[in-house]
Order: C-alpha cells, then structure tokens, then sequence
C-alpha cells in the first residue's frame, strides 16, 4: 500500500508545470514557445492544454492563438485562503515557540487601524496575561506586531493612520512623531523584525516577526513578551532569529 501511494501519476504533474510556467510567465504565449520551454512534445502540450481550456482554466486568444491562465485559479485560491484557519494553523508553532524561548508568545492581526490579539500562549510566569487578553485591540505604532504590520503601509496609508487614530503616547517611550515611525519603520525593514521596548506597557518588551500570506502580503505578526528583566537586550539579540523562523514556517503554511 505504501508503495503504490509514493507513486506519482506523470501527466498531472505535467499539467501543474504547464500551468505553473503559465503564471511565471504571465504574457500569453504560443504552443511552441510553452513546448519548448517545458520539454515537451507540441502534441502533448496540446492535449493538456485542450483539457484545461474544457475545464475552464486556460484561453486561448482568437487572433493570435496564444494561450494564457484564466481568472478561474484565482477563484480557487481565494475559496481556499477564505477557508483557512490563520490561528489553527499558527497554533502549533507558538507553542512551539514559547517552549524554545520561555516567554509569551502572541499572534495578532490589524483591523481598523489597530492590531487586534487573535491568539496568545502564556509563558513560565503568566504576569502577562492581561496584555495578552483575546480580542484586545492595541496601537499599530507603539506594538512591535503593529510595527511589522506597517510594513505593508506606503506613505498615504502611513498619512491616514496618522491621521485617523494618532500617535498617542501610551507610555513614555512610545513614539509620537511621524518622522520617529518613519525612522523606526525602516529599521523594522532593514531587520526583519520589531521591537517594543516598553512602547505599549512600562516593564515589559516584546520581539515581533510578520507573517505573510500566499501573496506575499503581511497578514499578522507573530511576538514574544517578557519583563525587560528577563527579556533583556541580548537576550532579544539571542532569540530574534528563532522568532523570524517561526514567522516564516507559518508563512510557508499560507503560501
């Protein structure tokens, strides 16, 4: 039984190159072009190419007899991401992480401006708890999880935010000016990950990574939490690859 299901069926896998070149390269293209390309025989690319054209996934243009990909797989992509479950998914590898780091660790979303905490694993001393509250929502620009979420903003969006929530102080090392973000923001860039170092509550720091989606856009963030006594600067240093990792294992999962 193990051996017939490590067999795999050729002509299926073929069809997933023809259709993964297709959006590779996403000009229409002819016959021969995409046989060549993949190594194929024309009259094999031709039977594959007619089956999908029958299913609904592939045109042919009427003039120039290019093919190129309908929009019937982004149908099908979006009724997969529409079913996934983001915190089932991520569950796992948090707890996986607040094993390997001994802290908190939270998973967090934006909506309406402001990160709202979807997820949490409670570390050794559970004295975090309160901050990692299902459901609480938190400023984007004072939270390390909202400062890799920002990634995603361009100017206009950074513009709107600012004009709409504010960069309201929420403890005397939150950041409160547009240029302050925007100098912290491309260092969260530059690095990779976040920090929140007392910026959301006094004595406590947090180390955030993003996560992203299938299309390469950040749809949350991953964080540890810890008392700064704990959490201290090279200890963040010792174990902000670890929370990178585990960023991007849970992307791989969503992509």
């Amino acid at each position: 039984m193990k051996e017939k299901l490590s067999k795999k069926n050729q002509s299926v896998e073929k069809v997933f190159r023809i259709i993964e070149f297709m959006c590779e390269n996403s000009c229409p293209m002819r016959l021969q072009d995409l046989s060549k390309s993949l190594d194929l025989p024309q009259s094999t690319a031709l039977r594959f190419l007619n089956t999908l054209m029958q299913n609904g996934y592939v045109c042919q243009d009427p003039d120039s007899l290019k093919y190129y990909l309908s929009m019937k797989l982004c149908k099908l992509g979006h009724m997969v991401a529409s079913k996934i479950d983001f915190r089932a998914i991520a569950r796992p590898f948090m707890e996986e992480l607040a094993e390997k780091t001994g802290e908190s660790v939270c998973l967090a979303i934006e909506n309406n401006l402001e990160m709202v905490y979807i997820d949490y694993v409670d570390g050794p001393d559970k004295m975090l708890r309160t901050l990692q509250r299902i459901g609480r929502t938190a400023p984007m620009h004072c939270t390390a999880v909202g400062k890799v979420h920002l990634m995603n903003y361009d100017c206009c969006m950074l513009n709107h935010l600012i004009q709409y929530k504010g960069l309201t102080p929420v403890t005397k090392n939150s950041i409160t000016t547009r240029e302050a973000l925007v100098e912290e923001l491309d260092k969260v860039r530059r690095q990779g990950y976040a920090i929140d170092d007392e910026e959301c509550e006094s004595g406590a720091r947090c180390l955030a990574a993003p996560i992203y989606d299938f299309t390469g856009k950040i749809i949350g963030g991953i964080s540890i939490s810890g008392p700064c006594g704990r959490l201290s600067y090279e200890k963040i240093d010792e174990l902000k690859d670890v929370v990178i990792d585990t960023a991007k294992r849970i992307s791989e999962q969503l992509s």
